[in-house]
Order: structure tokens, then C-alpha cells, then sequence
């Protein structure tokens, strides 16, 4: 699944990928959460840097395998420290509960499933979301990371509620 994201990374339409997101978040008007972008992901902080002009932005967190994410603000001024894992991570800032979360994958399916990096951290995260209020979970990854067989999920898996990519804004099925 890496390598078909890899290979995407060099030649999708990002900046198209990235207007799609626009166009799903603009309706919106709680905090927001976005990944920082490893290895081959797409690209949020183009939008991350917009968006932060207008609406609270804010970052993850983790916490150790079987714990929720927590986020915490950001602002194209946040100072940024490498986490356990490497990855640039707000420094002393507030923490936030967002209201939307665009999500990374290494897959996804028509279903709203994903597959992530397999420590389940989304998925506990929206499960403790949900029930307090409303929350919008985006997947935002490449159209070549689309499976057409479904992938495979548990019940403690949470689908997500839309895929933006290059191509499309995926409504998932029932």
C-alpha cells in the first residue's frame, strides 16, 4: 500500500487534492485537526496555513499504543519539536478538541474503512469523540490509495465520513 502511495506522491495533482479539502472545510466552523505530513502522505500545510487565519488549527498528539490522540493548537508561528516517533509536533501549546479531523492512510476503501499504521489511534480517538458531539472525521490521501476490495475491519474500527483526494470527494456507502 506504501509503495502505491510513494508512487502517487511524485505525481498526483496535490494542489487539486488540496482545493478539494478547502472546499469540504469551508462550511465548517470548529476546531480543526490536520496530520503533519510523513514519508509520502499528501500534503495538508498549505491548507493548514490558510485555515489557521480563520479557524482554530490544531495538531496530534500521541500518547503511547493503546491511548487516544490529543491535539493540541498550531498556527504557522508554532514552534515544532520532534515527537517519540520524529514527527514535528506543537511545542507548550493549548489543547484543543476538534471538530473535524482530516485523517492519514496508507489505504482506503469504499466504505469509509482505512488503513492506517496500525496502532489505532484514530479509531480510539473518534470512538471517545463521537459520543460528546458531532465530529467530522476526513480521510486525505492520494486517489491511488483507493482498494476497490474492503479492506479489513473490527468493530473498534470508526469509518470515516468522507475521502478527499486529487480526484474526488468520496462519499463512502452504507
Amino acid at each position: 500500500m506504501a509503495t502505491r502511495r510513494d508512487a502517487a506522491a511524485s505525481t498526483a495533482d496535490q494542489a487539486r487534492a488540496q482545493d478539494r479539502l478547502r472546499e469540504v472545510l469551508a462550511d465548517g466552523d470548529g476546531p480543526v485537526s490536520f496530520f503533519w505530513p510523513i514519508r509520502s502522505e499528501i500534503d495538508t500545510r498549505p491548507v493548514m496555513a490558510e485555515l489557521a487565519a480563520t479557524r482554530v488549527v490544531c495538531l496530534p498528539l500521541t500518547h503511547g499504543r493503546g491511548s487516544p490522540l490529543t491535539f493540541h493548537r498550531w498556527t504557522p508561528e508554532t514552534r515544532m519539536v520532534p515527537d517519540g516517533f520524529g514527527v514535528p509536533v506543537p511545542e507548550d501549546t493549548e489543547e484543543v478538541v476538534p471538530a473535524t479531523l482530516v485523517v492519514p492512510m496508507l489505504a482506503f476503501d469504499r466504505f469509509g474503512h482505512r488503513l492506517g499504521y496500525g496502532a489505532g489511534h484514530y479509531d480510539r480517538t473518534l470512538a471517545k469523540l463521537r459520543p460528546m458531539a458531532p465530529v467530522l472525521a476526513v480521510g486525505f490521501a492520494f486517489e491511488a490509495q483507493f482498494v476497490e476490495t474492503p479492506l479489513p475491519s473490527e468493530p473498534t474500527d470508526q469509518p470515516l465520513d468522507l475521502i478527499v483526494t486529487e480526484a474526488a470527494i468520496h462519499r463512502p456507502d452504507a
